[in-house]
């Protein structure tokens, strides 16, 4: 088991969390592209639009990252958070630091008066949905989820 800590992202771990960014974009068939990806996250955080939250090593070294959109359930009337992106780099992966962000994440959501949290993931990702289910996640079986993209 590897030792790590987790903490939240500020403007100063933009390029550590960026190149984790693009590693996950990668992970998801998408090119690399690091100027990208470091665009979006320095908009995440410098715009506070969404929470990042990252797990190093005991040398500070970034092996994994969260994020979270904050949002509302307007049927529940209260906020709630999409856990957005989860990746931990594929060396790292099988220590605890996947369930480490998310537990922070959980810890991060209930001390802001967050009631819910939300995901999605792929259908061939059994060893998430095995993690996210060990954490208490629950499967939705009522709901379709649907996308549509639209012309830039």
């Amino acid at each position: 088991m590897s030792t790590f800590q987790t903490r939240i992202a500020s403007s100063k771990d933009i390029d550590a969390i960026a190149s984790l960014f693009d590693a996950y974009r990668q992970f998801y068939q998408q090119p690399s592209d690091l100027p990208l990806a470091t665009r979006f996250i320095r908009d995440r955080i410098v715009k506070e639009e969404s929470v990042i939250i990252l797990a190093e090593n005991a040398d500070h070294v970034a092996l994994g990252f969260c994020q979270m959109y904050p949002s509302f359930c307007s049927v529940e009337a209260v906020p709630i958070y999409t856990l957005y992106d989860l990746f931990v780099q594929p060396e790292t992966r099988r220590t605890g630091a996947a369930k480490a962000l998310l537990l922070a994440a959980e810890r991060h959501a209930i001390r802001h008066g967050v009631t819910r949290m939300d995901l999605t993931t792929a259908k061939t990702n059994i060893a998430g949905q095995a993690l996210y289910q060990s954490l208490g996640w629950i499967q939705d079986e009522l709901f379709f989820a649907y996308s549509k993209h639209l012309p830039a």
